[in-house]
């Protein structure tokens, strides 16, 4: 699969100092899979939110509505969500009560690259080809917020549909952004719009927001072996299609 290292491109024709900046967030910025204990202290957090509030949205809609947890309420969460996920894994089941629809399939070259971050993160982690076992204890992880002491939920309003998802991406991204600016590591998890209901009835979230995501973010513990490796990018050849004509 053509895919490249996340490039450093400081030496780039037209770079200047604030793009260097954000050159280097973007490829220092990963998924964090493992945690120190430590908490975020609360007006770190709030600064990092603040930065986010940045994020471009149509019309200046801004339709996120952010949950964030703090010290015993992670813990509550953590609880709740991790004990939820071994029920259903030991009754066999796949819980799917996501607010929005997920992908119908990942084919081709999709395909390639989740199996190859996949197959990236158990290598890591020392799951053998075929561990089942193994792979199910890593994807728990998610449930236990990889360690993090804290967690976030982001929603957006049900009425705005599509156009309100895709601001709460712009507002994902800015928000990676963000928290890598601070020196706080975060990972994204679709597993949380898997159990919205559980979600929605733990932070009180009303009928008309629709569950995006989640994250779990905190202080990297880059000793731990899932911190280990980096996802690949594809080329701009792949990305992107010129017209000059």
């Amino acid at each position: 699969m053509p895919s490249v290292e996340r490039e450093d491109i400081h030496a780039a024709p037209g770079m200047t100092p604030e793009s260097r900046v954000l050159s280097r967030l973007l490829k220092e910025r990963f998924s964090c899979r493992a945690y120190r204990p430590y908490p975020v202290p609360h007006e770190t957090i709030e600064t990092m939110l603040r930065l986010a509030q940045n994020a471009a949205s149509w019309c200046n809609s801004q339709p996120w509505q952010v949950y964030v947890t703090e010290g015993e309420a992670t813990e509550r969460f953590r609880k709740a969500f991790h004990e939820r996920a071994l029920a259903d894994a030991a009754a066999g089941t796949l819980t799917t009560e996501s607010d929005l629809p997920f992908p119908a399939a990942y084919k081709g070259i999709y395909k390639e690259r989740q199996r190859e971050v996949g197959w990236q993160l158990y290598e890591a982690v020392g799951v053998a080809y075929g561990d089942r076992e193994g792979s199910a204890r890593q994807a728990l992880e998610n449930f236990r917020l990889f360690g993090a002491p804290h967690a976030l939920v982001i929603t957006t309003e049900r009425d705005l549909g599509v156009y309100g998802v895709l601001d709460c991406g712009s507002y994902l991204g800015t928000l990676l952004l963000a928290a890598q600016s601070l020196g706080i590591a975060m990972i994204p998890q679709a597993a949380f719009a898997n159990y919205s209901p559980l979600l929605r009835e733990f932070f009180g979230i009303p009928e008309n927001r629709a569950i995006v995501c989640g994250a779990s973010f905190g202080y990297a513990d880059m000793a731990h072996a899932a911190n280990s490796f980096r996802s690949r990018r594809a080329t701009l050849d792949e990305a992107v299609t010129w017209l000059n004509k």
